[in-house]
């Protein structure tokens, strides 16, 4: 398969995962970093259980596609909503992720964080754009 195209409905779940867990990753073949999308049946859902990434080293992207979802980040508690964006860079910090709705839906990205990285983007292109 050179690429797909599918809804995510079309992606299968994870059985028994307690939440829909679809393994994007997995289901696309991807090899160069983590993806997967958890959606809540209920309010109160764990999207995220507690862990760190210390072992793996992993950097992690989450967007929250639909509803709202309750992060905790090393003790602090966020509420992000519908196309909120947490970014966690340092692997030791503590987090979880918890649906403040039923359907509440967040995407997971992550990777280990290499020196060798190097984006097709053109760092000039971004010359002007803040970063945190």
């Amino acid at each position: 398969m050179r690429y797909a195209v599918r809804k995510l409905d079309e992606v299968p779940t994870v059985p028994g995962a307690g939440v829909r867990w679809h393994p994007l990753q997995h289901h696309f073949r991807l090899s160069a970093f983590g993806a997967n999308v958890f959606a809540a049946e209920s309010e109160g859902d764990e999207l995220i259980g507690e862990h760190d990434e210390t072992a793996s080293g992993q950097e992690e992207l989450y967007i929250v596609l639909r509803g709202a979802v309750r992060f905790s980040l090393d003790g602090e508690t966020h509420t992000v909503e519908a196309l909120g964006v947490v970014a966690v860079t340092d692997p030791s910090v503590r987090r979880s992720a918890t649906a403040m709705e039923p359907g509440a839906t967040l995407l997971a990205l992550g990777a280990e964080a290499c020196a060798e990285f190097h984006s097709t983007w053109r760092s000039t292109w971004f010359a002007d754009v803040p970063q945190s």
